[in-house]
C-alpha cells in the first residue's frame, strides 16, 4: 500500500489493483477501511483496475502537523484529486458508500471532466443532520460529538472493547443496526480495524460532514434519481446502511450491469 505526500502534509494511503482495466475509483464510508469493498474488488477486480484511499487522519493516511487540520470534505476531495494524478488517472467511474457519496458527488461538481459515471451506494445530497428522519438530530448530534471528543481517550477504549466482543454482530443484528444477511466474519475484521482509529480525528470528520451534504432516506435518494438525466435507483430490500456487505452479489450484479449498459 504506497503513500502518497499532498501538499499540505499530510500522507495518503493508496489502495491500487493495477491491471490494464479502466479505473473504478471506490470512496468509502466514514470510518470504512479498503476491506469493506472486498467483495466488490474480488469480483470486479478481473475487469477493472480498482482503486481507492483512506481518508486523512484515519487508517493508513495522516494529518500534517498542527492543531486544527483541515478534516472537511472539500480537503478529501483534494485529496482525490492529488491520488488520481499521482496514479495518471484522467478519467474513471466512481462509486460512492455513505460519505463517499458526498465525495465524489462534490469531485464531480469541481472537476467534470474527471468523473465518467457515478453509482452512489447509501449516500445522496442534503445535510445529514437535516436529511435524516431521527427528529432534532441536527441540533443533538453535532454537540454529543463534542462532548465524546473531551473525553475520547477513554471513549476509544470503550470502542475497542465493543468491537472486540465477539457478540457485537449478533446484537447488532438483533438491533437491526445491520441486516441478518451481514458477511459476520468480514464485519469482525473490518470493526477490529476500526477500533483502532483515532476516534478524535473520526470525529472531527463526522462533525465537519454535518455542515455538508449526505443520510439516505429513500426519498431524496429517489429524488436524486428523477434529478439526475438517466438516473436510475436500485432499492435493496431488507438491507441496511451496509447493503454492499448484506447482499454483496445483488449489488455486484447490479453496478457490473450498470458499467456495461453504459458503455464502461
Amino acid at each position: 500500500m504506497p503513500n502518497l505526500s499532498v501538499s499540505d502534509g499530510a500522507s495518503i494511503a493508496i489502495h491500487d489493483t493495477g491491471g490494464s482495466g479502466r479505473p473504478l475509483v471506490l470512496a468509502n464510508g466514514l470510518g470504512g477501511p479498503f476491506a469493506s469493498w472486498r467483495h466488490q474488488v474480488d469480483y470486479l477486480s478481473d475487469r477493472y483496475r480498482i482503486v481507492s484511499w483512506d481518508y486523512r487522519g484515519l487508517y493508513g493516511s495522516t494529518v500534517p502537523a498542527g492543531d486544527s487540520p483541515r478534516l472537511d470534505v472539500g480537503r478529501h476531495v483534494e485529496d482525490l484529486e492529488a491520488v488520481l494524478e499521482s496514479l495518471g488517472i484522467e478519467r474513471a467511474a466512481f462509486i460512492g458508500w455513505s460519505m463517499g457519496v458526498q465525495v465524489i458527488l462534490e469531485l464531480y461538481e469541481r472537476r467534470p471532466e474527471l468523473v465518467s459515471h457515478l453509482l452512489l451506494v447509501n449516500g445522496t445530497f442534503g445535510r445529514p443532520l437535516h436529511s435524516t428522519s431521527v427528529p432534532l438530530s441536527s441540533r443533538i448530534v453535532p454537540g454529543l460529538v463534542d462532548q465524546v471528543r473531551r473525553v475520547h481517550e477513554t471513549a476509544s477504549s470503550v470502542l475497542r472493547r465493543a468491537t472486540q466482543w465477539p457478540e457485537t454482530v449478533m446484537w447488532l443484528k438483533r438491533l437491526g443496526i445491520v441486516g441478518g444477511t451481514m458477511d459476520e466474519d468480514l464485519f469482525r475484521e473490518i470493526a477490529a480495524d476500526f477500533g483502532g482509529v483515532n476516534l478524535d480525528r473520526y470525529l472531527s470528520i463526522l462533525r465537519e460532514l454535518g455542515d455538508h451534504d449526505a443520510f439516505t432516506p429513500r426519498q431524496l435518494a429517489q429524488q436524486m434519481a428523477r434529478r439526475i438525466r438517466g438516473g436510475e435507483i436500485l432499492v435493496v430490500r431488507g438491507a441496511t446502511h451496509y447493503a454492499a456487505l448484506e447482499y454483496p452479489e445483488l449489488v455486484n450484479l447490479r453496478i457490473e450491469k450498470f458499467l456495461r449498459e453504459h458503455g464502461y
